[in-house]
């Protein structure tokens, strides 16, 4: 199995708040694939005591101790349970219910030797390709949905649209919203690769248009994720200045890609 972790953060005087495993168990017998992208914080904080870091860092544990460990849980339950876990963490020093509390969008994706099962929740994507090629998106497209003006401003969009009915929805410090995530299954004989990215590295295609899913999974799969974290910085750089691609409200982005062959 050839296996890629490559997360890069946007610049180099904020930490990376993504996080990124691919989980094998001793067995030899399946694994797992995890990408969260931390919800960079206002200026005028989170209520929160903890940096995103260590939220990413607390549920991505969470998350992969659960999925290699408890087969018998569903997605939509591990990712509850990693909530509620994290939650625990610091639900006695900090400010739970601000809607700027500490969260992420999620990839997660479970294999074992009949099935792929998948959850996705907010703006990362899960590239699922099929043995002739043909790859297919798994997104949740609720945020892409929302008219531009909830999002005009931090204040607007956390009244109006996040983690609220209606609007889109990240995995924060309450585990219900686990389903609201988008699941599903395929049989593992119909996945030969796949790939999770945060939109930090989906700016190639998203943003960009530099070329379709499949054409940035081949270049994942031929050139590595490295090359495709780097293609989106020169693209990046060389649109600093003109922010000709609107909908970008940051020159870089963390950037994290997350490669299996199954």
């Amino acid at each position: 199995m050839r296996t890629e972790v490559v997360s890069e953060a946007g610049t180099p005087d904020r930490p990376n708040e993504d996080f990124a495993v691919v989980g094998l168990p001793a067995s030899g017998q399946g694994g797992c694939a995890i990408v969260l992208d931390g919800v960079t914080p206002p200026e005028d904080g989170t209520g929160c005591l903890h940096s995103v870091p260590w939220f990413t860092a607390r549920l991505g544990g969470a998350l992969t101790e659960l999925t290699v460990s408890a087969p018998d849980l569903t997605l939509p339950e591990i990712l509850a349970r990693a909530i509620r876990r994290t939650a625990d963490a610091h639900s006695g020093t900090c400010d739970l219910s601000h809607p700027r509390t500490p969260q992420a969008t999620v990839v997660l994706t479970r294999w074992s030797d009949d099935t792929v099962e998948y959850l996705v929740l907010s703006d990362s994507a899960l590239l699922l390709q099929s043995p002739d090629g043909t790859v297919t998106a798994v997104l949740d497209d609720r945020l892409d949905r929302i008219p531009r003006d909830r999002l005009a401003s931090d204040a607007i969009a956390d009244a109006t649209v996040r983690n609220k009915e209606g609007g889109f929805f990240t995995a924060a410090a309450d585990p219900s919203v686990a389903a609201r995530a988008v699941t599903g299954s395929v049989p593992r004989h119909r996945v030969r690769a796949l790939a999770a990215l945060t939109d930090g590295a989906t700016r190639w295609t998203e943003k960009f248009r530099e070329g379709d899913w499949t054409t940035l999974l081949d270049v994942v799969r031929k050139e590595g994720a490295r090359a495709l974290v780097d293609r989106v910085r020169e693209l990046e750089a060389a649109d600093r200045e003109e922010r000709a691609f609107l909908r970008r409200s940051k020159t870089h982005d963390d950037a994290t890609v997350v490669y299996a062959e199954l």
